[in-house]
Formats: C-alpha cells, sequence, structure tokens
C-alpha cells in the first residue's frame, strides 16, 4: 500500500492541475508539520523570530525525487526554470508555487549513487521531505542565536553559496519521532 507521501509525489506529474496541487499541498504539509514541531522553541527568540519573518515565515518544503520522477514533474508543471546550483553541490533542482503559499524545491542528483547530499539520502530514504526551507534576513545572525541560544550547531561552519545567488546553512535539529530534520536557512540574493 502507497504512502500518503508517494501517492502525494506520484500526483505532482499528473496532467490535472487541481491532482498537482493538491499533492503540492500534501507534501508541504507533511514537511512543515514536522519542522514546525521542530523548531518551535525557536519562535520564543524574539530576534530570531524576525530573521526568520515570524510569525508567518516564508517556508520551502525540499522533496528529493529519482530523476526520472524529477523530469516527469518538471514536464506537468510547464518546465520550470531549472535553479543555479553550484558546482560543487550534487544537485538539480527547481521551484514550483502554488496558491496558498505552497512552495516546494523538487530536487534530485546530478550523480545518481554519487556521493552528494541529495545522492545519499535518496539511496538511504529514498523519495522524500529532503530538508525545510525557512526564508532569513541574515543566516549569519541567526546561527549565531541558533549556537548560542538553543545549541544547534549548523552543518557548515560558516554560511555559503546555495542555489541562484542564496546565501545558506543547514541545520539537523531533532523531530517528534526521534530523528532529525533538515532545516535550511536561506537569504536571498538581493539581501545576502
Amino acid at each position: 500500500m502507497s504512502s500518503p507521501l508517494a501517492t502525494a509525489i506520484a500526483g505532482l506529474s499528473s496532467s490535472e492541475p487541481p491532482v498537482r496541487q493538491a499533492a503540492a499541498e500534501e507534501v508541504y504539509r507533511l514537511g512543515r508539520a514536522t519542522a514546525g514541531i521542530a523548531v518551535s522553541a525557536w519562535w520564543g527568540d524574539e530576534e530570531l523570530l524576525a530573521l526568520l519573518q515570524g510569525p508567518k515565515p516564508a517556508i520551502t518544503v525540499g522533496l528529493a525525487v529519482q530523476r526520472e520522477t524529477f523530469n516527469r514533474i518538471r514536464i506537468a508543471n510547464g518546465t520550470p526554470r531549472l535553479a543555479d546550483v553550484p558546482p560543487d553541490q550534487d544537485a538539480e533542482e527547481f521551484e514550483l508555487h502554488f496558491p496558498s503559499e505552497t512552495s516546494l524545491d523538487i530536487l534530485t542528483t546530478r550523480e545518481p549513487g554519487g556521493t552528494g547530499a541529495i545522492a545519499k539520502y535518496l539511496a538511504k530514504f529514498g523519495e522524500g521531505v529532503q530538508q525545510v526551507e525557512f526564508l532569513c534576513a541574515n543566516v549569519d545572525r541567526a546561527t549565531e542565536i541558533l549556537k548560542e541560544k538553543f545549541n544547534v550547531v549548523p552543518v557548515y561552519p560558516a554560511t555559503r553559496p546555495g542555489a541562484d545567488g542564496t546565501r545558506v546553512n543547514f541545520f539537523l535539529v531533532a523531530s517528534p519521532d526521534g530523528g532529525k530534520v533538515l532545516i535550511e536557512l536561506y537569504q536571498t540574493a538581493s539581501k545576502a
């Protein structure tokens, strides 16, 4: 029997726009729910809340899929522009935006079976929500707050270049099920 997430992933490549929208909303809901619980304590810090544009943060759910799924979803959604991903990162991605502020990043590896983050995720977990992304006014300052006040260590020692000229850092945060949720903080190019 197929899981709700697997069904939603398949729905993203439907030829019917309402099916694609419903699928996107389900992927978004599932990704945001887990991340929301994992980062709930962050909203108690006023400075961090402001940096993350709380109480209504801009959130994008990053969905890692196999190359074939990536291509089907991209074609079904009008072949959106591929993001300009730094060459040292083994990823290809495009964004999907739907009404009700539902935003998805569809990600795949450039090298199936490779050593990049997306390839490793796909090999270990299969297709699924790989990360949840929060728009941030200043990733460097948010990283300092997370380290100092929440004892959350960033994946990278310093903010690094991300897709389309953004600046990013990642954080593995404990999830309610005892696992981890990968949270990406990203700062747009115009604010970097």
